[in-house]
């Protein structure tokens, strides 16, 4: 089994979800069975309580789960049929950690975010990812992970955490690091920026983390001077600039680099 992770830095709403299931279609495209987990760094056990307007519409699973609607992009996207576990929520985690506290699953041990939480965000991405989505009845092959949320949250960095273990776990040949950056314009100069992009990835390595994909949202196509501003040295595939489908916009574009770090 291997992994695509992908996470997202300065703000929410860049556009993980979507990236990320394009990178299934694009794995789909060359016969690779995939699976897709959403993790959500929330204490709600799912999204059915939570008020549209705050989070957007509710999406139903298969098997009745009420989850968020990045699951619906993963299955139209993918053409598969996911479950409630496929969405991960703090708070269904923290259920299951304290759950097996009180039946001593942990033998009486002092409970702890590092390594309990962690290990059973480890075990959990593990069991999901092995579990047959697309008819076939076959495992699926690579694992597609998107961590909800902006790098730098309080509440993500238990995850930052588990998935820097989980590197090492699966070995670097399994594991894939995608992140998504932003690179705003100032209207009054036009003007690009990386700062924003450079941070993010300043805390994701700060976590353990490196990103082996640096994608790019921008109102513009990055010029060279915008890429030699770029927090990592990185390889520019020129080819993969392509305007944003999803948008509203046709000026907005995403760039992929490739770190070389």
């Amino acid at each position: 089994m291997k992994y695509v992770v992908i996470t997202g830095g300065t703000i929410s709403g860049l556009g993980k979800g979507t990236t990320i299931s394009s990178i299934g279609v694009v794995l789909k495209s060359f016969g690779v069975r995939v699976t897709a987990i959403k993790i959500d760094p929330y204490l709600n056990i799912d999204a059915g309580t939570m008020s549209p307007f705050e989070h957007g519409e509710v999406y139903v699973l298969e098997d009745g789960g009420e989850a968020d609607l990045d699951l619906g992009n993963y299955e139209r996207f993918l053409d598969l049929t996911l479950a409630s576990s496929h969405s991960m929520t703090s708070g269904k985690v923290y259920d299951r950690v304290i759950k097996q506290e009180r039946t001593g699953a942990y033998l009486g041990k002092t409970v702890q975010m590092v390594p309990h939480v962690s290990d059973a965000i480890q075990q959990w991405i593990r069991d999901t990812a092995q579990k047959p989505v697309d008819g076939s009845g076959k495992c699926p092959e690579i694992c597609l992970v998107e961590l909800g949320g902006t790098v730098g949250d309080i509440e993500s960095a238990i995850y930052l955490e588990a998935l820097q273990q989980f590197q090492f776990q699966v070995g670097k040949d399994n594991f894939l690091m995608v992140h998504l950056g932003y690179l705003p314009v100032i209207a009054a100069t036009g003007e690009q920026k990386t700062k924003p992009c450079q941070h993010s990835v300043k805390l994701l390595r700060e976590a353990g983390l490196k990103p082996d994909l640096l994608m790019c949202r921008s109102e513009q196509q990055l010029d060279q001077a915008t890429l030699a501003s770029c927090h990592c040295s990185a390889k520019w595939h020129q080819s993969a600039w392509f305007p944003c489908m999803m948008s509203r916009s046709s000026t907005e574009y995403h760039c992929f680099l490739q770190s070389s770090m």
